[in-house]
C-alpha cells in the first residue's frame, strides 16, 4: 500500500517519523500529518445550575475539580496502571476522578472500586453519547491513558472531545507517543509516563496549581486550528485540486 500511495497521512509528527524510519524507501514529501478530526458543535457554556444538576445526577462533588477518563477500558489503555494511579490517589480531598466506559477490563476496574470504595473516585458504566457529552462538559480535566509497552506512536481520538469541551489534559502514555508532548508544548496539558504512579500524582498536583480554565481555552484554540474536519479535508483535497 505504501508503494502504491501518492500521499500518506499520519496522526501526528511522531507517526510521520515512525513511517519514514521504518520505510526508508518512501520519499519524505509523500508523508504528512492528516489527523483524526471532528466537526465542532456550537453549545453554550453550562451555567452553574446546569453543571450542578449534571454532577448531582451521577453523585459527583460540585465543589472541586473533576478529572474524567471516558472511553474504552481495554488492553491498549493500560487499565491495570490506571487502577494503580487511582488507588494511590483514592483519598484526595482536592479533586475527584470519574471513569466512564466499558471494555474487557471494566470488571477488573469495577471490582477494585467495589472493594476499596475510594472517596475521590467514581466508576460509571458506558453512557449513551448524549449523556456522556453532557457529563464531559461538566468536568474540568481530561485523562488519557495508553499502555507503556507501545512501540508505535498512537494518537488517541479521545483527546478531541476533551479539547472540544475546553478541558486541559493529563496524558499518561509510552515515550513513543507525542500526545503529551504536543499538549505541553501548546500549554494545554501535562505528560506523565504510563509506568510511573508517582509521576501521575505529581501531574495532578501540577494541574491543580495551574490555571485550568486558561489551559482549556488553549486546547480549544489548538483544536480549532488543527483538528477540525475542514483542516484535515483541506490537507487531503489539496492533492487532487
Amino acid at each position: 500500500l505504501y508503494a502504491l500511495s501518492d500521499n500518506i497521512g499520519c496522526m501526528s509528527p511522531a507517526n510521520v517519523k515512525y513511517v519514514l524510519k521504518h520505510n526508508p524507501e518512501i520519499s519524505a514529501d509523500r508523508v504528512e500529518i492528516a489527523p483524526n478530526s471532528i466537526e465542532l458543535v456550537d453549545s453554550h457554556p453550562l451555567t452553574e445550575e446546569e453543571r450542578t444538576g449534571i454532577l448531582n445526577k451521577y453523585n459527583l462533588p460540585t465543589d472541586k475539580p473533576i478529572f474524567i477518563y471516558g472511553g474504552n477500558l481495554g488492553v491498549p489503555q493500560g487499565i491495570p496502571f490506571l487502577i494503580e494511579c487511582l488507588n494511590a490517589n483514592k483519598d484526595r480531598k482536592d479533586c475527584h476522578f470519574v471513569v466512564v466506559g466499558g471494555g474487557t477490563y471494566y470488571n477488573r476496574l469495577n471490582n477494585w472500586y467495589q472493594a476499596e470504595r475510594p472517596t475521590s473516585v467514581s466508576v460509571l458504566k458506558k453512557l449513551p453519547k448524549d449523556d456522556y457529552d453532557a457529563l464531559a462538559r461538566a468536568c474540568n480535566v481530561g485523562l488519557v491513558f495508553l499502555d507503556y509497552r507501545f512501540e508505535i506512536p498512537n494518537y488517541p481520538s479521545r483527546l478531541l472531545p476533551y479539547l472540544e469541551n475546553k478541558m486541559p489534559v493529563i496524558a499518561c502514555t509510552d515515550p513513543n507517543c507525542d500526545t503529551g508532548t504536543i499538549a505541553q508544548e501548546n500549554n494545554y496539558g501535562i505528560w506523565a509516563p504510563s509506568n510511573n504512579v508517582k509521576a501521575f500524582g505529581l501531574a495532578v498536583d501540577e494541574m491543580l496549581r495551574r490555571d485550568i480554565k486558561s489551559m482549556g481555552q488553549n486546547g480549544y484554540e489548538f483544536l480549532k486550528n488543527n483538528y477540525l474536519v475542514e483542516n484535515t479535508y483541506n490537507q487531503i483535497v489539496k492533492h487532487i485540486r
